[in-house]
């Protein structure tokens, strides 16, 4: 586990309210829908794809607000549909998992929390998921950053 301080980005981003089993598809249909406003407003690339979900459940059939957003550079003028958001840094605690989307939960989020447990840091309820190597969906190998958002 490290902690650390995310960066300041600036991001492209979709909102949904959905349980576990649903980021999947929400996160096909809206990286197409982002990716092609990119394209037509211009917009340069600034990093990989994140998810950020606020008080994540631990079961797959309770709701909960989730974000997929992708790192731009900031723009004088975006006039695009989809929202351009600010997020500032925040403290978290972070873990890389290396392997497949089936073990995420399993070996990444739980060694991550089991470790966190034990500490004296205080979740704040946000978390999120950096892509920062996608092989597609099936692959037995990614590159996905898991952080916490501490409260202190």
């Amino acid at each position: 586990m490290e902690i650390k301080e995310t960066q300041d980005l600036w991001v492209l981003r979709e909102r949904s309210r959905l349980r576990i089993p649903d980021v999947k598809n929400s996160a096909a249909k809206y990286a197409v829908t982002i990716d092609e406003q990119i394209m037509e407003a211009g917009l340069e690339i600034d990093g990989p794809y994140l998810f950020i979900s606020h008080n994540l459940p631990k079961d797959s059939k309770t709701f909960f607000d989730w974000e997929i957003c992708r790192p731009v550079k900031k723009t004088e003028r975006y006039e695009g549909k989809l929202e351009l958001a600010h997020l500032e840094p925040i403290m978290v605690a972070s873990k890389v998992h290396q392997g497949s989307l089936r073990t995420l939960f399993t070996k990444g989020y739980a060694s991550l929390i089991a470790e966190l447990d034990m500490s004296r840091y205080i979740y704040s309820g946000e978390s999120r998921e950096i892509y920062h190597g996608w092989s597609g969906p099936g692959a037995s190998y990614h590159n996905i950053e898991i952080q916490f958002g501490l409260a202190r």
